[in-house]
């Protein structure tokens, strides 16, 4: 199957566009160290690991224009996505992509500056409609699936002018259709890899964007998360990953898990970039509730935040009780203490931070995610190709592709359940909400006056095994995840040649708070570095 799947349309433009790249090699052998991918470049033209507002000030001084950061960076994904280390972290390219880079030069030349996202090049999700290109959350159900209209995440970019470059692979359907499943696989796109040491595992949901993100294939990208996969597949690409709070960024022509806990947020390689592509995705006229009072709107600029002295004054809980699992993260967090300690910050120990509500999350989602797929395929009109999860349920049967790895049980659980006017629905969901918010995260940082709560992010990634499945081992996402509150990732440091990172969580629509913290500790440590793409043993 290929990597990547072009549209029709894409072919006269694609043709032309690699006739005129200069090609260069990037098929080093080395099991240590693949310097000539770091050389790829078109006319000279070298971007890698550039942040937006670099960007910005050579498209300001005439240095470059938007058509040749487009043709760099579709160099860069035929590169090193479709051959080289074949990291397979796109699903579709845009065939639209250089049309928009010739509106964007255009729009400069007539002195329109629409801000910071203004030519930036930004790779989606694949579960997240787009009105010109396939969403199909990698399934081959919904293979050549188009939306009827642009969701209003990707609306609201592309208002900001920027450049969706293509699609990403992902775990399929959000990594929750089946249990023993590998995260970066879909049925659709196959395994990404992780571009660090390519036998490991990327993490998931959003594996496509946090590769894409960390190979230098886009400036930034878009995920999403329902548990984890923001943050997860963030760390283990060196990356600063943000999940918003509930409803900040708009989700509707989202493929949804759990209405109660998805959202959508950046992905990016500077805490900078990521409160620059944020900005660009907010609900613009939002006020949310989370059961009691509504909460401030959201911002229209979250880098304004971004200010020195983070940590002067701030009292922070550490998370004890997602430690243990691993002692060289142990070790990397307690430095990153040490960091916080000498800058200012006061540290308090937390063992625990919610109640046990982890049952009751999951029968939520499974409520939820039945109501929801169904509620999508009809969205779709009346050609969609599915049109029910009982009907995806029986194509993947039918389909050995599809279930050749592991089964489709979230599924089938799922269509099992009734509405979401059950009772056992609304008790689970109070039991969650009480026990994550009310009891949780609320009462603890009351308690001892906390600005945020840090834990390891997770593990290092593990040998890829598509016969067994995912064995990662620790993880700190679900209190945030559950309570729809905001959490940060940025990276931690590295286990060998593995990243991994620190979250730092806290109130619901704290982000601004976060971010100031989140991007201190970035300016502290600066622990980003590219990859190497090494071959493993």
């Amino acid at each position: 199957m290929k990597n990547i799947h072009f549209l029709k349309e894409s072919y006269p433009i694609c043709l032309t566009l690699l006739l005129c790249l200069l090609v260069t090699s990037c098929q080093n052998k080395s099991k240590t160290n693949k310097e000539a991918i770091h050389s790829i470049s078109i006319d000279g033209l070298e971007l890698e690991e550039i942040d937006i507002p670099s960007l910005q000030e050579k498209y300001n001084s005439g240095e470059i224009n938007a058509q040749q950061v487009v043709a760099y960076y579709l160099d860069r994904i035929e590169k090193l996505d479709k051959s080289g280390p074949s990291l397979n972290s796109i699903i579709h390219v845009n065939p639209y992509a250089m049309e928009k880079a010739r509106e964007v030069d255009k729009e400069r030349k007539e002195g329109i500056d629409k801000g910071m996202m203004h030519g930036v090049p930004v790779i989606v999700k694949d579960n997240i409609d787009t009105g010109n290109m396939p969403t199909t959350a990698g399934s081959l159900a919904l293979e050549g699936s188009v939306p009827l209209e642009d969701s209003p995440v990707v609306k609201n970019l592309k208002e900001a002018g920027a450049i969706i470059l293509g699609k990403a692979n992902l775990s399929e359907w959000a990594n929750f259709r089946g249990q023993k499943s590998t995260s970066g696989w879909s049925g659709l796109g196959g395994l990404s890899k992780n571009p660090y040491v390519l036998i490991k595992n990327t993490c998931g949901s959003s594996a496509g964007s946090a590769v894409a993100v960390a190979a230098n294939l886009c400036m930034v990208a878009v995920g999403t998360e329902t548990n984890g996969s923001i943050v997860c597949p963030s760390q283990t690409n060196c990356l600063i990953g943000i999940k918003p709070s509930l409803n900040i960024v708009p989700t509707k022509g989202v493929i949804p898990i759990s209405k109660t806990q998805d959202v959508v947020g950046p992905m990016a390689r500077t805490v900078m970039d990521a409160a620059i592509c944020l900005n660009a995705m907010v609900e613009k006229e939002n006020i949310s509730s989370y059961g009691a009072g509504t909460f401030p709107r959201s911002y229209k600029d979250y880098t304004m935040f971004l200010t020195k002295n983070g940590f002067k004054e701030k009292r922070i809980g550490l998370w004890k009780g997602s430690m243990g699992f691993d002692p060289a993260v142990d070790a990397l967090m307690k430095k990153a203490v040490e960091a916080l300690e000498n800058s200012g910050a006061t540290i308090i120990e937390l063992e625990q931070v919610t109640e046990d509500i982890g049952n009751a999350s999951f029968q939520l989602m499974l409520y939820e995610y039945k109501e929801g797929l169904n509620a999508y395929f009809e969205s779709l009109g009346p050609n969609a190709k599915i049109k029910s999860v009982e009907e995806l349920i029986a194509f993947n049967k039918e389909n050995p592709e599809e279930l050749k790895y592991f089964g489709q049980e979230y599924l089938e659980m799922a269509q099992e359940k009734g509405d979401t006017k059950s009772d056992e629905y609304r008790q689970a969901k109070i039991k969650m909400i009480q026990g994550v918010r009310t009891n949780g995260i609320d009462k603890v940082m009351k308690e001892h006056k906390l600005h945020a709560i840090i834990a390891p992010t997770g593990s290092p990634a593990w040998d890829t095994d598509l016969e067994n499945g995912d064995t990662y081992k620790g993880g700190s996402s679900s209190p945030a995840a559950q309570a729809g509150y905001p959490n940060i990732t940025v990276p931690l440091g590295f286990v060998g040649e593995l990243p991994v990172g620190i979250s730092f969580f806290g109130r619901a629509y704290s982000e601004p708070l976060l971010l100031e913290i989140a991007y201190n500790y970035e300016q502290l440590t600066k622990h980003r570095k590219r990859p190497k793409y090494l071959e493993g043993e």
